[in-house]
């Protein structure tokens, strides 16, 4: 018996249109591919390239002042660079909404992407994010639900990291001389 493909991408951007999400920040990644593009089409929602995931963090709080909400969509190798910015977040309370699609982990070949990609978790942890890994393609849709409600309503930072498991192994190959 063959296991049907989920659609995860589709299943998070109807995920995202049903919490109301207006705003999508995002730095461009293979693995995001499917759903920035949704994104993108989507006439009710407004995307915005970023040069750094570090600049989606205040962009989502003038989101949320403005009455609006957005969510940051980046992989793995990005979430060093919005360590600092959380401190925002907590400071002055307002909701944020991750999607982080995961490196470094199953099957990974490139040894760039193993330390960003297995700190992570305990990073954003440490920045007091509510984290979700999620491992199987059937739970991305209800898992981003589910955080998109936490995030909004007790208006406090949540990340759902999708697993490579998910989102498949990048091929990479080594530069010899």
């Amino acid at each position: 018996m063959t296991t049907p493909i989920v659609d995860w991408p589709a299943e998070v951007h109807h995920a995202l249109n049903v919490a109301g999400v207006r705003q999508v920040a995002y730095v461009p990644d293979a693995g995001l591919t499917k759903l920035i593009a949704l994104c993108e089409a989507d006439n009710a929602m407004r995307d915005v390239l970023l040069s750094n995931e570090a600049e989606g963090i205040p962009m989502l709080a003038g989101a949320w002042l403005g009455g609006e909400r957005g969510v940051l969509l980046m992989q793995s190798s990005g979430v060093g660079n919005v360590i600092a910015s959380l401190s925002l977040v907590k400071a002055c309370r307002f909701p944020l909404l991750a999607i982080v699609t995961m490196r470094g982990e199953w099957g990974e070949v490139n040894p760039w992407q193993v330390p960003m990609g297995t700190s992570s978790q305990p990073q954003l942890e440490a920045g007091g994010v509510i984290v979700y890994l999620v491992r199987d393609a059937a739970e991305v849709g209800e898992t981003v639900a589910a955080a998109a409600q936490l995030a909004f309503e007790s208006q406090v930072a949540v990340a759902v990291l999708v697993s490579q498991r998910v989102i498949g192994a990048k091929a990479f190959a080594a530069v010899s001389k």
